[in-house]
């Protein structure tokens, strides 16, 4: 795109110069002030402190006054201390009975104005802190200067896999929200050349990495794209099609055509801190005010997408063809002694290629009992189950306390492994293959060197961190089925669709295998059958018996200062409040405007309090 270098330090373009005795407009736009046109502007500043949720006026020295606009980063005294700021207002009339201070200084290019705006509402939407939200929205680095355009981009090239694909997106763009349920292993370069044909356009995504080769592919293409965080000031310039992961939700862009949010359901796209804001909720909002299409994209679009808008489906030929091949193992006449390794799993294990296999147990044991008198190994303080850590000993994962290797009940110190980790199933299966077997978990740093092995045995981690592999074999899929969450199917699901991809599409020859004592569930059908509608079909019509999101808004409040706001919330018509337990409440609304409007309206105690909305684990 024709872009003249960067220019000196907040050059905001050329604005209109106002006469030095004109009156000066009152408004909250972008628009900066020029310096001979005031001789006192003052600003309204919002201080980078979430604990203080106020909005406090000061002067601008004549000095600063064009580089002054509505978003601009600023250094102002607070409390006898000098805090970061945003500029929300401009040209603001102050109560005449007070004294106002000078700002300090000016640090930066902060976000536009909409997002500042959008920044408001995420703050009441998820119960938390405006500044919080504008911290994830500001450059990562302080930003002087931003490139200056002054030519849009011509349309790209629009470029479609096939008709098929064109017509699904002809038809989304056309919607104000939808999904496109698009298997697994398909190509969405194609479907974002398309939306970038229209304009500025605003990519999420929950991986790094596929979002750094996405961009790189469509530069290729001719579309001039800046990739979040580091392009920030590149995004900020306008103009340009915007990539990144969660935080690019918050992206500078002053205007946007189209919203593109990848694999919608996956769980990284919330924020885990609170607020706990949700990716494609805040894009779904932005698109909405800036009157874009949000078109979502998921192999298994989430029960809250489905609710959202009209799913568009491919054809079943090219939804089978994104699908690798799927051999359940049907575990329930399964012979005394064969553990995790089933006829099927062993064939595959000496057949040619990478073998990864997923069983989400850390450590060498995760449940223990004694060989002697049978009873299970417990802490002696708190009675919770113990784990056998790396080091051999006994681990309470309750009171966290340590024990040597002995029954507590007759003093033996021999012990069956009832439920396998990761690290004793490694060493079984070294001892089966007779070659080196590498374990990978969430703990585990490739950057030393990487696993060259053939077999690797991890947690879900490693379906992160390895590229591929011709099979992908899940030892144990009851306990994800299992699960004591309200989304352990989703979550099921959502781990068959990230070894899909390792294993690629069907005519690779990649084979996924499933060993269960429960075949006929509605995940594991889905996969087999390439149909997730399957699962959806009854893990919609469960939800809304159970009441349970997105068929009501649900809130979870924990923390030390929880009882005290529990106690203030007291009875709320509108509110159904469930607990303690653990230390947690749970609050629970027919929608979110409500559960909103009511936690907004309790004041906060002193102390820690976590507001989590629309909790996932749960």
């Amino acid at each position: 795109m024709p872009a003249r270098p960067e220019q000196s330090a907040f050059d905001f373009g050329d604005d209109p110069v106002v006469p030095v005795n004109a009156a000066r407009p009152r408004s909250s736009s972008t628009e900066s002030i020029p310096r001979a046109a005031v001789t006192e502007l003052v600003v309204r500043v919002r201080p980078d402190q979430p604990a203080i949720d106020r909005l406090f006026d000061y002067t601008v020295p004549a000095s600063l006054c064009d580089q002054i606009r509505v978003g601009t980063m600023v250094r102002i005294p607070l409390h006898g201390r000098r805090v970061g700021g945003w500029i929300v207002e401009v040209d603001v009339d102050p109560d005449p009975s007070l004294t106002l201070q000078s700002i300090a200084g000016v640090s930066g290019w902060g976000p536009p104005s909409s997002v500042l705006e959008l920044a408001q509402w995420a703050a009441w939407r998820w119960a938390g802190r405006t500044a919080t939200v504008l911290r994830t929205a500001s450059p990562p680095r302080v930003v002087r200067a931003v490139p200056r355009r002054d030519v849009r981009p011509a349309p790209v090239p629009v470029t479609v896999a096939s008709d098929e694909l064109t017509g699904l997106a002809r038809e989304a763009f056309n919607l104000p929200v939808s999904t496109i349920r698009l298997p697994p292993t398909s190509d969405v370069h194609p479907l974002l050349v398309s939306a970038a044909a229209r304009g500025p356009l605003l990519v999420i995504g929950p991986s790094a990495a596929t979002m750094r080769r996405l961009s790189m592919r469509m530069r290729r293409a001719g579309v001039e794209v800046a990739l979040l965080p580091d392009d920030w000031a590149g995004a900020r310039a306008g103009s340009v099609c915007v990539f990144g992961t969660r935080a690019a939700a918050w992206a500078p862009i002053a205007e946007v055509a189209t919203v593109v949010v990848l694999d919608e359901h996956d769980e990284s796209l919330q924020q885990e801190q609170a607020p706990t804001w949700h990716a494609r909720d805040v894009a779904i909002e932005r698109a909405r005010r800036a009157g874009a299409p949000c078109v979502l994209v998921s192999p298994m679009p989430s029960s809250e997408a489905r609710q959202l808008g009209p799913v568009l489906v491919p054809s079943r030929a090219a939804e089978r063809s994104g699908w690798p091949m799927v051999d359940v193992v049907d575990r329930r006449d399964a012979p005394p002694g064969e553990g995790l390794f089933s006829e099927k799993f062993v064939a595959a294990l000496r057949g040619e290629g990478r073998v990864v296999c997923i069983l989400n147990r850390k450590g060498r044991s995760r449940l223990l009992g004694c060989a002697g008198c049978g009873a299970l190994a417990t802490c002696e303080r708190c009675q919770a189950s113990v784990t056998q850590s790396d080091e051999g000993v006994l681990v309470c994962g309750s009171c966290a306390s340590v024990r040597p290797l002995i029954c507590t009940n007759c003093g033996t110190t021999k012990m069956r492994n009832l439920r396998a980790g990761v690290t004793r199933v490694r060493e079984e299966l070294e001892a089966l293959v007779r070659e080196p077997v590498s374990d990978l978990t969430g703990d585990s740093d490739l950057s030393l060197g990487g696993t060259g092995a053939r077999v690797i045995i991890g947690t879900e981690a490693a379906l992160h961190q390895i590229n591929e592999a011709a099979v992908v074999a899940f030892l144990d899929f009851d306990q994800e089925l299992l699960a004591a969450r309200y989304r352990a199917s989703e979550e099921a699901l959502a781990l068959l669709v990230r070894a899909a991809r390792l294993l690629g599409a069907r005519e690779r020859g990649g084979r996924l295998l499933i060993q269960t004592r429960l075949p006929d569930h509605e995940v594991v059908q889905s996969a087999l059958h390439a149909d997730p509608s399957r699962l959806a079909a009854s893990d919609d019509e469960r939800r809304k018996m159970l009441r349970l999101p997105p068929y009501r808004a649900m809130a979870a409040v924990s923390g030390v200062s929880a009882p005290a706001w529990i106690a203030a919330l007291g009875t709320q018509s509108a509110i159904e409040v469930l607990g303690p337990s653990d230390g947690r409440w749970l609050l629970r609304a027919d929608d979110h405007q409500t559960l909103c409007d009511v936690i907004a309206s309790v004041p906060r105690p002193a102390g820690r309090l976590r507001i989590e909305m629309d909790p996932l684990r749960v």
